[in-house]
């Protein structure tokens, strides 16, 4: 059987029935898996540090004062930062792949890709005396998970018709971003010596921080990497042989050995731009607002300046998306969607335990709520939700209105998530705030992810065929960095003591969603159906 597929043609009813289903279908589920274990691997590092600190991971560095511990555990929360900027800034060039390498081609390798921060961060962890470098590197290539969704959503879009494009990328989307709850839940119960003891290496035994009484109590943390290879290494092999390349979607198809050196060359390209990113903020202490547009222009102008001739005029071609009023518009949209989902994923543990866990006077709150119990709640069902989105947008024919509805109840909910901050934050019981603080939450969760499969439905009736899977690659680029910036606005006015200052910020910049959606695209007039 031939890898590459040389007609393809599935807006005819016939070739879609008689031979695109099959084969489309057949490529979306083993998608799916390899996107799911790409979340996971690219968000591992907000369970690993939470453990790390009770296991003696000290970098080296004196840890006896309180100034020497909060530098260690300073050192600890740039582990995930680095890893969402990392996988945002892989997004950039993963946008552009399946034109350049193909689809089948991309995804294999990109998969087998998370074989290097799954295995080394099973290494790097049997070890507390392992340094902080190491850890660093390993967090960095974990952003190959995080750039996978631009390159899998990409591709999906050219194996299915339009009129079914929002149920199969919301299924591509929501089942893989499934990952970061997957990942929460399997961890903790790999770790404690559920799965892999005696093949992965001896447990480290706890220490005793904020006096945690299961001192001694052996934990073997190097499975929080270890556990994924077994499932990476099947993954990779179902993406060798039963994936497709459409000539469709990739011209210029060439040999594999050529394909795989494009495609490692402009992942390269994101590894530069996202260690630069890294270096200004954690090592110069720039702003992230000046830091996140220069480290996007700089991966970029890799990707255009230093790609060979054959590269470069392939790049060319798809950058013309960026001359595309709509590709600016849909981007600020997706932001909003996507963005938020995954902001919200990566901040809402620590958010629980900040406006819960702790009372009026500063006191620890012996009433509050175990983060661990509730906060994969929130990412599952944003993840589940999403291909409903899709599906609901498909069903009425039009992604536009279902994005009108969902914004104005992330709106509402915002508002309502911040008043319950507020309560909760002034009262000496602030637990009987927490089932509207939650159930309110889980709304903001549900409407991130249905907004976000109504733009799968939307892209592709907006942009033709050509532009529809850079733009969708492109969008979620730019929106993943909200795995970055959402935390970092809640840590800053949570430290101000005003948590909610960034649900009225968030809420504010839903608004202006709403606005342009309504105005280019849900009223009467205008000019586009989508």
């Amino acid at each position: 059987m031939s890898f590459n597929i040389e007609k393809w043609d599935v807006e005819d009813g016939n070739f879609w029935k008689t031979t695109g289903n099959k084969i489309a279908n057949r490529n979306l589920w083993i998608s799916i898996p390899a996107l799911l274990l790409a979340f996971s691997v690219w968000i591992m590092w907000g369970m690993i540090i939470v453990q790390m600190r009770k296991l003696g991971f000290n970098f080296g560095l004196p840890h006896e004062t309180p100034e020497e511990i909060a530098k260690i555990n300073q050192l600890l929360w740039m582990l995930p930062a680095i890893a969402g900027l990392s996988g945002a800034t892989m997004r950039i060039p993963n946008s552009f792949l399946i034109a350049i390498g193909g689809g089948r081609n991309t995804i294999f390798l990109t998969t087998a890709l998370l074989l290097v921060p799954a295995i080394g961060a099973g290494i790097a962890l049997q070890d507390p005396k392992t340094p902080f470098f190491v850890f660093a590197i390993l967090a960095a290539t974990s952003g190959f998970g995080g750039g996978n969704f631009a390159s899998s959503m990409s591709n999906i879009s050219y194996f299915f018709p339009k009129r079914v494009q929002g149920t199969s990328l919301g299924l591509n989307a929501g089942l893989g971003n499934l990952g970061v709850s997957v990942m929460q839940f399997l961890i903790p119960f790999a770790i404690t010596g559920g799965i892999l003891v005696g093949v992965t290496g001896e447990g480290l035994p706890l220490t005793e921080v904020d006096g945690d009484k299961a001192v001694g109590t052996l934990v073997f943390i190097q499975n929080a990497g270890w556990v994924w290879v077994p499932m990476l290494i099947i993954t990779t092999v179902l993406a060798f042989f039963g994936m497709n390349n459409l000539k469709y979607a990739t011209p210029a198809l060439g040999s594999q050995v050529k394909e795989f050196s494009k495609i490692i060359l402009l992942l390269l390209f994101g590894l530069i731009g996202a260690g630069l990113g890294a270096y200004l903020l954690n090592g110069l202490g720039w702003n992230m607002w000046l830091v996140l547009p220069i480290v996007v222009v700089v991966t970029l102008m890799l990707m255009k300046y230093l790609s060979p001739g054959e590269l470069t005029a392939n790049l060319k071609k798809q950058f013309a998306i960026f001359e595309n009023k709509h590709n600016w518009i849909m981007t600020i949209i997706y932001i909003m969607t996507f963005g938020s989902f995954i902001g919200y994923s990566a901040s809402f543990p620590k958010l629980i335990q900040d406006v819960f866990g702790y009372l009026p006077d500063g006191a620890v709150n012996p009433n509050a709520p175990n983060p661990m119990t509730w906060a994969f709640l929130g990412p599952m069902v944003g993840a589940l939700i999403r291909p409903v989105g899709g599906w609901l947008s498909d069903k009425i024919d039009s992604g536009s209105r279902v994005t009108t509805w969902s914004t104005v109840a992330q709106i509402l909910a915002a508002l309502g998530v911040a008043y319950f901050i507020i309560a909760a934050r002034e009262s000496t019981s602030p637990e009987q705030y927490w089932w509207p603080f939650f159930i309110l939450f889980m709304i903001l969760f549900i409407t991130t992810g249905i907004g976000n499969g109504s733009t799968f439905r939307s892209i592709p009736y907006i942009f033709n065929k050509e532009q529809a899977g850079p733009v969708l690659g492109w969008t979620s680029a730019i929106a993943a960095y909200g795995a970055f910036i959402i935390p970092k606005i809640f840590g800053q006015q949570i430290a101000a003591k005003h948590a909610e200052y960034a649900l009225y910020g968030f809420a504010i910049y839903y608004v202006i969603c709403l606005i342009l959606n309504w105005y280019y695209y849900d009223r009467k007039n205008s000019g586009i159906k989508c």
